[in-house]
């Protein structure tokens, strides 16, 4: 009866390192799919991060246009461009 009951009592620690690997084969494939999902699709908050720096880049351009343009306004400042104001940063136009 000893030698039958030793093995059923130790089965449960033997059995654990098992089944904890198996576990984590079953599990595998369906973290790498949702890793993936992660990796192609963008959360709200890194959407409103890149969407802030594009604005800050964008103005940053702007202003740089507006310096650019009095600048040479001063030097030049009966020319047609000068005469018909700033016209601002245009989407599109790089």
């Amino acid at each position: 009866m000893r030698i039958v009951l030793l093995p059923l009592l130790a089965l449960p620690l033997l059995a654990g390192g098992c089944l904890s690997t198996a576990a984590a084969v079953v599990k595998a494939p369906f973290q790498a799919a949702g890793q993936v999902v992660d990796w192609s699709t963008t959360s709200q908050e890194e959407s409103d991060r890149n969407y802030g720096r594009k604005m800050r880049k964008a103005e940053a351009r702007d202003g740089k246009e507006r310096r650019e343009f009095e600048k040479h306004c001063r030097r030049e400042p009966d020319s047609d461009t000068c005469r018909r104001g700033y016209q601002g940063y245009v989407a599109g136009r790089d």
